[in-house]
């Protein structure tokens, strides 16, 4: 069985990502972010192919044990911020390295969200966030909903000063 094989049946949904040109320098660039991160097989297009010809077809990444499958297919193809890939971090230093990492000829956006050098949607969040939105004290919650959403890379100490009051 090849290892494309096993991989795709280890998890039952995978996202498939659909570049122009970029895939394989894109997911070369996500594994040199993330820790343990592996890419598998690649598969490469006809060079009689016009436009695609040498450029990777396929091929299955790994980060933090998500699986992911990509491909180039053309300038018909494009991200959207409606699908994003959340990173979820647990200390302001793991939300320092990848929004650095990912914001690099990137944009900076609202609420921890990163739009990548390929175009695509990345949320840098870290785990407290969601514990404090789902206190059972409304205004805690409310009060670092309202910190949130006027940060940009969101901050832990920030939340913590809102949470705390």
């Amino acid at each position: 069985m090849s290892s494309e094989t096993s991989i795709m049946k280890e998890q039952k949904i995978i996202p498939f990502l659909m570049f122009d040109k970029e895939a394989e320098e894109a997911i070369d660039y996500y594994a040199s972010i993330f820790p343990d991160s592996t890419v598998s097989k690649r598969e490469y297009y006809p060079n009689e192919i016009p436009g695609l010809g040498g450029k990777l077809m396929s091929a299955t990444f790994k980060i933090a044990a998500q699986e992911f499958f990509v491909s180039n297919g053309g300038s018909h193809f494009s991200f959207s911020p409606g699908f994003s890939i959340f990173v979820r971090c647990e200390t302001q230093e793991e939300i320092d390295k990848y929004w650095s990492e990912l914001t690099k000829n990137g944009e900076e956006q609202p609420c921890g969200w990163v739009l990548d050098k390929y175009g695509m949607s990345w949320q840098i969040i870290p785990s407290v966030l969601h514990e404090y939105l789902q206190d059972a004290d409304k205004e805690k919650a409310d009060r670092v909903m309202k910190a949130m959403l006027q940060m940009t890379k969101i901050d832990i100490a920030g939340l913590n000063k809102a949470y705390q009051g």
